[in-house]
């Protein structure tokens, strides 16, 4: 009989001793502690670093009976126990209490907790540093940190300054542990950001950072190995639920849910909590995405006027830290899990691509609303009608489909670049129905807007702004972009579309069959 699927279980002493499934990470945990440090990880959220702390924070506790069949049960000195400091700061009330007094509150509760006498009127590096030197007494501290930057993540497009604050506040705390380094056996720090050492951890040089490293790429998700066997009840289940085969069933979840690499030479790694509510729904499903909404990243592809942000080159800088003097969208967006590495070129530079359909298909339902003023609900639902517009060769509908997106979306968005804002709509609604189109694809010596493919057409849309349509018609004639296609033996339809800056609206078009 499977084991009951963790849904939302992030304790791991409760998860093996109510008979819940793990998947046995032990054999990274004990590479990294092998070698006592200190030591940091960043990862999307809902990726498996509290349930790591909770595993780490039960190994030096020295709870052997809850590691039975593990791999690491046998490799590990039991008699290795240390005073464990485990501090996280999701849940913690930051945000309504301000984050001095809710740290506060939580290094009282562990001061109460390890049965030290209480200390009152001090600040927080002091009482952070008290609790530290009177648990060293018996022996090495181990401190685990969750979620670190939580205080400033969540400010971020809210409130700047209290951001600000909060990043004083944590850089002074964090520096307790380097002065405290002789009193400490291990440190572990994770968090879904990583600012540059500069701008948080600027004491604490000795810090390892795992969150880029080849050995420890896939020690969060699930990789296709461990999917495969630790879930072989459930796939056989919902093969039949599904009423597909296993192969195809597992190319679909590979599809939705796979994808995640942090190092160009690992191997891609599932999301574990959409795998896990997969599994318990058997239904294909935004799960993770659901789970947080990326208004402030949105907001800021918006003011950038990014939307089309996949396969794009990188530098190594550009994304593996940010400052919050100078956030980069791609940064954010790589650390937050919404982009992925998927290699290296010879040049050294990163391309980075949505992980998953999972990712790809909700990103393009908050950018079609940011862009194109469709409500995430209703993107669907444009979507198939463009589709089946194409697919029927009516023209006046797609356009029709289109004046009613651009009619409903807010003149504040466009007015600053409104040739900008009308490609994105179109070139995020085409990619959102699932068509096979380009945006922008490179000729020999111009570059047509967009190209659409169906089964029997090949339509070649050219955009003008305050120009006339006849105008966008005849550049692609003039450029000859339509010969690309010839050989695809399709219909090849040149439309050219003007946009007028008064009205806010697609003013004409004409088309043309292309011999």
């Amino acid at each position: 009989m499977s084991k009951r699927l963790p849904l939302g279980l992030q304790d791991f002493r409760k998860i093996i001793e109510l008979d819940f499934k793990y998947i046995d990470k032990t054999e990274y945990i004990y590479r990294m502690v092998s070698k006592p440090g200190a030591y940091f990880l960043s990862r999307p959220r809902r990726f498996g670093k509290s349930i790591t702390l909770a595993v780490l924070q039960e190994l030096y506790s020295g709870s052997k009976e809850l590691f039975k069949g593990l791999w690491i049960e046998d490799k590990w000195d039991w008699s290795r126990k240390h005073p464990v400091i485990r501090l996280s700061f999701t849940g913690i009330g930051f945000a309504e209490s301000g984050l001095p007094k809710a740290l506060h509150y939580q290094l009282d509760k562990l001061i109460r907790e390890h049965g030290l006498p209480p200390v009152h009127e001090v600040n927080l590096s002091a009482k952070f540093e008290y609790l530290i030197q009177e648990l060293s007494k018996v022996n090495k501290v181990v401190v685990l940190i969750d979620e670190y930057d939580a205080p400033i993540i969540h400010f971020l497009g809210q409130d700047v300054a209290k951001a600000y604050e909060n990043r004083e506040i944590l850089r002074e705390f964090y520096s307790v542990l380097k002065n405290n380094d002789p009193a400490l056996e291990f440190v572990f720090i994770t968090g879904v950001s990583k600012f540059s050492k500069v701008g948080i951890f600027s004491g604490l040089n000795n810090l390892t950072d795992l969150t880029m490293q080849l050995d420890f790429a896939t020690m969060l998700g699930y990789t296709q190995a461990e999917l495969e066997s630790n879930f072989a009840e459930e796939l056989e289940d919902t093969s039949s639920f599904l009423k597909i085969s296993k192969q195809a069933l597992l190319d679909k979840i590979r599809l939705w849910y796979n994808g995640y690499r942090f190092h160009p030479k690992s191997e891609t790694v599932y999301n574990p909590v959409s795998t896990n509510l997969f599994f318990n729904q058997k239904e294909f499903e935004n799960f993770w995405f659901a789970t947080g909404t990326p208004t402030f990243l949105i907001n800021l592809l918006k003011q950038e006027g990014l939307y089309d942000v996949e396969h794009q080159e990188h530098a190594q800088l550009d994304f593996d830290s940010f400052d919050l003097e100078d956030l980069k969208a791609y940064g954010l967006l790589y650390q937050t899990g919404y982009l992925t590495i998927k290699s290296r070129n010879e040049f050294g530079l990163y391309i980075l691509d949505y992980p998953n359909h999972e990712v790809k298909n909700s990103m393009y339902a908050y950018l079609l609303e940011a862009f194109g003023g469709v409500r995430k609900g209703q993107g669907l639902v444009v979507a198939v009608q463009l589709e089946r517009a194409f697919y029927a060769n009516d023209l006046e509908q797609v356009i029709r489909i289109l004046q009613a997106m651009f009619k409903g979306l807010p003149h504040l968005l466009h007015e600053k670049y409104p040739e900008k804002f009308f490609h994105a709509a179109i070139h995020l609604l085409f990619n959102y129905m699932g068509l096979r189109v380009q945006s922008e694809v490179m000729m020999s010596d111009a570059r047509a807007d967009c190209v659409v493919e169906t089964d029997v057409h090949v339509y070649i849309l050219e955009f003008k702004l305050d120009k006339s349509a006849q105008a966008a018609l005849e550049q692609i004639k003039l450029k000859k972009y339509h010969q690309a296609y010839w050989e695809k033996g399709k219909k090849v339809i040149g439309v050219g579309v003007n946009f007028s800056s008064e009205t806010k609206n697609i003013e004409d078009w004409v088309a043309e069959e292309l011999g």
